[in-house]
């Protein structure tokens, strides 16, 4: 009887045991044994502004601003760095925009740090805006991003995630104009 308790416990130790490395093993996978990439807002691409005329309050159609962005990623051995982008946008409709809703686009691009564009991929979000609102938020997640590495070595740190606004030349030329709209004071 006591032999078959005492391998009875034997075997439980071995179980837990057995438990506690996998446990380890896959604590271990989930952790980041390195940075992940930086997460940028492309400054010239970071708002819209759509007017109907001249570049005048009144004039206002519709405009598009990302507010927030967030990557998290996840490295195991030497497979590529799985990353996930969160993004807060706000959206307006001005005294011009006549449509009650409205397409928007946006980017999200990876690159090497300060280098080329390893991969681009455009994005829309349609916005419905309501009689009595005329500025709608929204949350885009995307949910997988493959970042390529050499090797197990290569660090997050030699990519960067940048994120920006599907803009016409000319609305490229005004946010770079650096000018930006008054609100009359009320």
């Amino acid at each position: 009887m006591k032999k078959a308790l005492a391998l009875a416990l034997i075997a439980a130790a071995a179980a837990s045991a057995g438990c506690a490395s996998s446990k380890e093993k896959r604590a271990a996978r989930e952790a980041n044994p390195a940075p992940c990439p930086n997460i940028i807002v492309l400054t010239d691409a970071d708002r819209l502004v759509e007017f109907e005329g001249d570049a005048a309050l009144e004039n206002v159609a519709y405009s598009a601003e990302i507010v927030n962005v967030a990557l998290n990623c996840r490295y195991y051995a030497d497979k590529p760095i799985d990353a996930s982008v969160d993004i807060d946008f706000a959206f307006g409709k001005g005294p011009k925009g006549e449509a009650g809703s409205r397409e928007f686009k946006y980017f999200v691009a990876v690159t090497r740090t300060n280098l080329e564009v390893i991969e681009k991929s455009v994005f829309s979000v349609p916005v419905k805006f309501d009689s009595d609102k005329s500025v709608r938020l929204a949350n885009e997640k995307i949910k997988e991003i493959i970042i390529p590495r050499a090797s197990e070595s290569t660090s997050g740190t030699n990519f960067e995630v940048v994120v920006g606004l599907v803009l016409t030349p000319q609305q490229a030329i005004y946010n770079r104009s650096g000018k930006s709209l008054k609100f009359p004071e009320l």
